[in-house]
């Protein structure tokens, strides 16, 4: 792909202008990716990538909202209702982002099952070094199990309910000794398939619809809800809960991945950002499949050249009238964002390990 480019300015602002295929665009040279006289996407595949990604202000990774603090509150008043907790993370960040007040003020007298979820979008070889890492990093940690909630013969799903019924069998159940129903109560942070799996096991157990909501978005449940049933012998209940985060992201790295799986609102964080990251990741695993479903030619580790390739490629863009009247096309940044963000939470990039340093490093 050729065109011709010139450099203006508008009120100070250098901008290019390129004439493609016979649409005029219009982008600030921040998107701009070679000032010569010809667009090319071609960069060196022996290029040296970026060796660590520039730290990012906490403010913009920080997201508390009331709901999580209230959440929290009600979780602990319902301990003693209370015989098992399922905690519930997202299989491609096992050792990031899990929010550790579980442990002091949730989990830690109860029996306590770890399920990785959306194990679909990891290479099933992963899983072993996972555990043991799990294993070493939090020595609490010895039930851990691999799902797949949008498939109904997922081995974790079929051993989940026998396990929790093991482990509370075998456990002193204090105040709920006498009682012949078990509870089980559900947390994580948001958005890692909470409530997906709660109807997937009704649907399992009971051949019931679901009666939990479910949504893209982080923060779709924000309150402790009633007693969800999901066997009848015995029976077993199931307590949805918000998904709640640790109030202070630890460190850069923490809060990008846990944007990069949904776990923190895209808009907050900003797509660009988020995109940004995932390009650093991709080209860290020597993971080049974004150079074909973006459209560019070679790998490269400029955020600016890929999301104007992903732009052009998929034919997103925005029709703005410059101050001298005419009308210019340029390359709509913010969709090209979306668009790479979606590919990888679907699997479009093959199957990612976001924590893939910290699983090597064992």
């Amino acid at each position: 792909m050729t065109a011709n480019m010139i450099v203006v300015t508008y009120g100070g602002i250098f901008r290019a202008l390129v004439c493609c295929g016979g649409f005029l665009f219009a982008f600030p040279l921040l998107y701009t990716f070679t000032l010569a006289t010809k667009l090319s996407l071609r960069t060196s595949r022996m290029q040296t990538f970026r060796s660590s990604f520039p730290t990012v202000s906490r403010d913009l990774l920080n997201w508390f909202p009331g709901h999580m603090g209230k959440g929290m509150k009600q979780m602990q008043q319902k301990l003693k209702l209370v015989d098992c907790v399922i905690e519930v993370h997202d299989a491609r960040i096992p050792l990031t982002g899990r929010n550790r007040e579980f442990h002091y003020t949730i989990s830690g007298i109860k029996p306590h099952i770890l399920v990785l979820n959306k194990k679909d979008l990891i290479e099933r070889r992963m899983e072993g070094p996972i555990r043991d890492r799990l294993r070493q990093q939090d020595g609490e940690a010895m039930h851990i199990l691999f799902t797949n909630c949008k498939n109904q013969s997922c081995s974790g799903l079929r051993k989940l309910m026998p396990l929790a019924k093991q482990l509370i069998c075998g456990s002193d159940r204090f105040n709920r000794a006498t009682q012949q129903d078990f509870c089980i109560m559900i947390i994580g942070v948001p958005n890692v398939g909470k409530s997906s799996l709660i109807n997937v096991l009704r649907n399992r157990h009971l051949n019931k619809k679901g009666a939990s909501q479910v949504g893209a978005i982080a923060g779709v449940t924000r309150s402790v809800l009633n007693r969800i049933k999901i066997c009848e012998d015995p029976p077993i209940y199931l307590l949805d809960t918000p998904g709640i985060l640790e109030p202070n992201i630890v460190d850069t790295e923490t809060g990008l991945r846990l944007a990069l799986v949904s776990s923190l609102q895209d808009h907050l964080v900003g797509e660009e950002l988020i995109a940004d990251y995932l390009l650093y990741s991709l080209n860290k695993q020597g993971n080049f499949s974004y150079v074909e479903q973006l459209g560019l030619c070679e790998p490269t580790d400029s955020i600016a050249e890929t999301l104007v390739a992903c732009a052009l490629h998929h034919g997103q863009r925005i029709r703005s009238r410059q101050l001298d009247g005419q009308e210019v096309l340029r390359p709509d940044i913010l969709m090209a964002a979306k668009h790479m963000i979606k590919s990888f939470r679907i699997g479009a990039f093959g199957k990612v390990s976001l924590d893939y340093d910290k699983i090597d490093s064992l």
